[in-house]
């Protein structure tokens, strides 16, 4: 279990989607008050439902169509956060003066990147028991 990539992979996941959302800030608004994961309860759900998802697909070792299965939702979770924080960003933008976008915003995106390179080491561990397969 440990020994496998993709767990490398979906453990940078859970630490990314886990802990750093209440350490790094969002956005800050115009009175320059950082907005934290932790300020809005929908977003620290949905990153934690993240984090969650990810350590499930690290106990399904075993079952690796299903471990696959669940990356992808998880993907599915990150993308529909990522939309969330470009539709915040753009309402931002709009405001008198300036407000800042914080790095934070860029947490789901390195996520699917990881769940990504999780879901290829999957699909060639798959690939790998089904070559051995067609030997016996």
């Amino acid at each position: 279990m440990i020994q496998r990539i993709q767990t490398l992979y979906l453990l940078i996941v859970i630490l990314l989607t886990a802990a750093l959302p209440f350490w790094v800030n969002l956005w800050s608004d115009v009175k320059g008050k950082e907005i934290f994961a932790k300020d809005d309860i929908l977003i620290s759900g949905a990153f934690f439902v993240s984090a969650i998802l990810a350590l499930i697909a690290i106990v399904l070792y075993k079952k690796r169509q299903n471990q696959f299965v669940v990356n992808r939702l998880n993907m599915i979770l990150n993308l529909f956060l990522l939309g969330f924080f470009v539709y915040r960003s753009l309402n931002l933008s709009g405001e008198i003066s300036v407000s800042e976008k914080g790095i934070g915003m860029l947490i789901p995106i390195f996520s699917i990147v990881f769940l990504v390179l999780a879901n290829k080491a999957i699909r060639k561990d798959e690939d790998l028991v089904k070559s051995v397969d067609r030997l016996r």
